[in-house]
């Protein structure tokens, strides 16, 4: 063989190599960080909640059906909005009308939360068929807390309780 094909093949094999090292490190970042969440300032809570705005129309299939009475009335003392009390979205303000509200990283989330203890689809809160609000944990992570209590099945939400979701609280009110 020659000295000119041996030098191309170590250099090629030194190439593949620093090829394999690069990706084995932007796979450990992204393990260890997660993905990139860029931050818009003011405007992203102004965007939360137009978007939280936008969705709260539910869909005719999510929409409880309510026997064809048509009463959309809402029992007393039923909470009528979702908060953010601490946290970065701290202030942010859900109106419950009926819809399956997502919480976590994910872009499409209805509440898509920058907080490194949150998973991408961490948890969900949606209405049952008796107007009670419940809480389900989406097999996180670092988990979703309803009072201090971990959450390990669907649990009905009391009004005003904390959920928390890394050092994101949520909470139901009227």
């Amino acid at each position: 063989m020659s000295e000119l094909t041996l030098t191309v093949m170590r250099l090629g094999f030194l190439a593949v190599l620093w090829l394999f090292v690069i990706v084995a490190v932007q796979v450990i970042r992204s393990d260890l960080f997660g993905t990139r969440v860029t931050q818009r300032g003011a405007a992203r809570r102004g965007g939360q909640e137009a978007r939280a705005q936008r969705q709260s129309a539910a869909p005719p299939q999510q929409r409880r059906q309510d026997g064809g009475r048509g009463n959309n009335r809402q029992r007393r003392g039923a909470p009528t909005k979702l908060v953010v009390s601490e946290g970065t979205l701290q202030g942010t303000t859900v109106a419950l009308q009926g819809q399956t509200i997502s919480l976590g990283r994910a872009h499409d989330s209805t509440i898509v939360l920058d907080d490194d203890y949150a998973s991408s689809r961490h948890a969900r809160i949606y209405p049952d068929r008796d107007g009670q609000w419940i809480v389900e944990d989406l097999g996180s992570t670092n988990g979703t807390y309803l009072d201090r209590n971990r959450l390990t099945t669907p649990t009905p939400i009391p009004l005003g309780a904390p959920i928390r979701i890394g050092k994101t609280v949520i909470e139901l009110r009227k």
